[in-house]
């Protein structure tokens, strides 16, 4: 999920062609992207769009709902649970115990619905919530992943946004949150749609710490991410070769060993099946280097 469109849920014109798209991903929006008085109709018209997608539309398809006490938080998500939904996109959890109710809520609805299981995209956009990422990583199985919130987050502070370092402080934060529950972390929209060379700089960012992409706020940020969170060709090789010398060393019993003069165990190894994955994805890995189990 290199890139992540957001769509507003008012805005049923764009449903059709955001998914024709290159996002790997659309995340539809009845937050804050939609106002108060076409809540309901948002509604509508995303439900009506997600019952027609097919359960693998060939994109992963995120919706965020309103908040947990905003008033349509429930209405949100029996309107939004179908075999098309991967994910729920949850807005301000202040807690542990936030992400429960969310994961409560939804297995009651899919229940009802006889679809599911969808999984849940935490966001970090408070102060407490900043604190206890880990815990909100960890709250639930359903919790697959963690996305940095900067504009709730910072600049309610007065801290400048778009200042590398603290972007950098946040970005390392969530990440090692996000680690230490075995979910992945995904960054934060970037509102200077105009500011492609800061948009690529702070998705480098990102990617040197860990996390598997950016949110994309219009279509033209959505190259600029699938290109900086694509596999190089060098990582590719690398990962080629680790992969099969892991291979010969579990044959011999070997634990750690070195490829292209650098050591190697269980984390690199990891790490090197993870780049493959994404090449073997996207089709960088031909067909004859295509066995990792």
């Amino acid at each position: 999920m290199r890139s992540k469109l957001f769509v507003p849920g008012s805005r049923p014109e764009l449903f059709a062609k955001a998914m024709k798209g290159e996002a790997d991903a659309i995340s539809f929006d009845l937050e804050d992207a939609v106002d108060e008085s076409m809540k309901e109709v948002a509604r509508k018209e995303l439900r009506k769009f997600l019952v027609s997608l097919p359960e693998n539309s060939g994109k992963v398809i995120i919706v965020r709902v309103n908040g947990l006490s905003s008033g349509h938080f429930e209405a949100d998500l029996k309107a939004i649970v179908c075999p098309a939904l991967d994910l729920v996109n949850l807005p301000k959890p202040e807690s542990a115990d936030d992400v429960k109710m969310c994961a409560a809520a939804l297995a009651k609805v899919e229940r009802k619905a006889k679809s599911g299981p969808v999984g849940i995209l935490a966001n970090i956009e408070s102060p407490r919530a900043y604190r206890l990422a880990a815990e909100i990583a960890g709250a639930s199985p359903r919790v697959e992943g963690l996305q940095v919130g900067y504009g709730d987050l910072i600049e309610p502070l007065d801290v400048d946004r778009y200042n590398a370092a603290v972007v950098q402080s946040i970005l390392l934060h969530v990440r090692i949150a996000a680690g230490e529950a075995g979910v992945w972390a995904y960054d934060g929209a970037f509102a200077n749609i105009k500011n492609t060379k800061g948009y690529r700089e702070e998705a480098e960012m990102a990617r040197r710490l860990g996390y598997v992409g950016k949110s994309c706020i219009h279509p033209s940020q959505v190259p600029l991410a699938n290109a900086v969170f694509r596999p190089t060709d060098e990582e590719i090789a690398h990962s080629l070769r680790v992969v099969e010398a892991a291979r010969i060393a579990a044959e011999k019993g070997v634990g750690a060993f070195t490829v292209d003069g650098r050591m190697v165990d269980a984390p690199f190894i990891r790490r090197a099946e993870h780049v493959l994955a994404l090449a073997q994805k996207l089709g960088l890995v031909g067909e004859g280097e295509r066995a990792i189990q």
